[in-house]
């Protein structure tokens, strides 16, 4: 009777126990995936700027001074070929002081023909209605050790006037910079340029700017139009800038913690950054995106994460969310 009552029960009851314990796999999995997406990652950003054509007239040409005999020469100097060709022939050809006048009238005349031409050309595309513009975007992955960059930024997003030209340009100057001076923290890179017409253009922008920033749980610090927000001042525990090159004041993170630094730049014109595989590469898209003047950028952003103290990018974090990224 006993085995018999063993036999009704035991089966039911090892299933019971079977489907409690997955039931209970899935859920503390469930729940701990739930943990990591939930995580806060803070990010900060610095931006600005407007896809209006800058207010200014077409540059000054000097008038076409007309002279006798219904020939003219451009820029206000120099022999013009109408103008020489009633001598031609006087004092024997080119022989002669004539014929020396009429080489460097007609070497003038065509000197100023190509530089018209050249300068029609280039001025054609700053003051099209619709011109063409390069949107760039640089990303730089850094050590997590090197948390003074962070200290760096949030200085460069307190004091930077982002309303203005020249301090976009300064903003991307020293963001560059503050990259460039600290290459041994260095481990992954990426970017490129697209290029499309003005009214095209912002929509682009906001494109990438729109995709880094979703992958913040929330911008702890940004100045944007000269609108300050977030958090203010760090921590002094934190070190300064300038004390990132001594080994002993640095920060210990684990081996697979991140730091993403996003430059993006829009500037009228057509722009390229190199294609990025090596740390040269690298320096030298830096030294170009932070060298751009103020009269061709239209709009600039720079993005990073984390900015909070404590909140960490993993090496799953990266690969996650910056698949594109490579190792220089």
């Amino acid at each position: 009777m006993r085995k018999q009552i063993q036999q009704i029960f035991n089966p039911p009851f090892k299933t019971l126990l079977k489907s409690i314990f997955l039931l209970c796999l899935v859920f503390g999995l469930t729940f701990g995936h739930a943990d990591g997406a939930l995580a806060a990652r803070s990010g900060g950003r610095i931006g600005g700027g407007s896809f209006r054509m800058p207010s200014s007239s077409r540059p000054y040409s000097a008038p076409r001074t007309y002279a006798p005999g219904g020939g003219y020469y451009p820029g206000g100097g120099g022999f013009g070929f109408p103008f020489l060709l009633p001598f031609w022939g006087i004092g024997g050809g080119f022989s002669g002081l004539f014929g020396i006048l009429i080489f460097f009238g007609v070497a003038n005349f065509l000197l100023q023909a190509f530089r018209r031409a050249g300068s029609d050309e280039t001025n054609e595309e700053a003051y099209t209605p619709n011109p063409t513009v390069s949107v760039t975007r640089l990303q730089v992955g850094m050590l997590a050790s090197a948390r003074g960059l962070q200290t760096e930024l949030d200085r460069i997003a307190e004091t930077a006037d982002t309303d203005s030209p020249a301090g976009r340009a300064e903003v991307l100057q020293e963001a560059s910079l503050t990259l460039l001076r600290h290459p041994e923290y260095w481990v992954y890179a990426g970017g490129g340029t697209q290029q499309a017409r003005l009214a095209s253009a912002e929509s682009e922008f906001n494109r990438l700017s729109l995709a880094e920033r979703s992958k913040f749980t929330e911008e702890t610090l940004s100045n944007v139009n000269n609108q300050l927000k977030g958090n203010i001042a760090r921590p002094d525990a934190l070190p300064a800038a300038d004390e990132i090159d001594n080994p002993t004041t640095l920060i210990t993170e684990g081996p697979g913690e991140y730091i993403i630094i996003t430059l993006l730049a829009a500037t009228l014109g057509k722009y390229d950054i190199p294609t990025i595989n090596t740390t040269d590469d690298l320096r030298q898209a830096l030294r170009q995106i932070g060298s751009i003047p103020s009269d061709k950028l239209l709009a600039i952003e720079v993005l990073w994460t984390p900015q909070e103290e404590g909140d960490t990018l993993t090496s799953d974090d990266l690969l996650a969310e910056y698949a594109d990224l490579r190792l220089v």
